[in-house]
């Protein structure tokens, strides 16, 4: 590699995914991190039942990791929507170069904050919001993947049946056609 490279552009390799494929599966250890540059993938694990739960979606631009410590055990899957592009790079060099490369650093650094606010802000909307403020807060979160992700993993995201979740679009229709008179 050339001597003029980051680190960071040493690290990584590009990667492609077909729909349906999976990036990182539950209790398999995370050896890799990503960032998605294109496509539209899903993390989702399963409850005492055997259902699928999803947990999160990832698009264009989003760090893509299963444990927030290298090596752990992921606890959830994380499959593709659509046919995706992933920078990956192995996770422990990728963390052994924190602090050295400033470039790495900010990256991870806002990643998992935005990582965090995603599931602090999740775990509210699970715990105290109703339908329709669940699904305008998805629109405002992930306004690209309305028409990218099935209603099905949209309505088990937000913890609700599909018949709720067409509820809560009218509803938000409605409402909009309101405001805009």
């Amino acid at each position: 590699m050339s001597e003029n490279k980051s680190t960071n552009e040493q690290l990584h390799e590009i990667l492609k995914f077909q729909k349906g494929d999976f990036f990182m599966k539950q209790g398999k250890v995370c050896t890799v991190i990503g960032q998605l540059l294109k496509g539209v993938m899903r993390g989702f694990e399963y409850d005492i039942d055997g259902n699928e739960i999803t947990t999160h979606f990832y698009q264009e631009g989003d760090l893509i990791v299963g444990s927030f410590l290298p090596n752990g055990k992921m606890t959830f899957t994380i499959e593709t929507l659509e046919d995706c592009d992933v920078s990956v790079a192995n996770y422990l060099e990728v963390m052994a170069n924190v602090n050295k490369d400033r470039e790495i650093t900010e990256v991870i650094t806002r990643e998992f904050q935005k990582l965090n606010q995603q599931l602090q802000s999740r775990l509210v909307s699970l715990l105290n919001l109703n339908s329709l403020k669940k699904y305008e807060l998805f629109l405002k979160e992930y306004p690209s993947l309305i028409n990218r992700v099935p209603n099905y993993y949209i309505a088990n995201y937000l913890g609700i049946t599909p018949t709720q979740l067409s509820r809560a679009r009218k509803k938000f229709v409605e409402n909009s056609n309101k405001k805009s008179l």
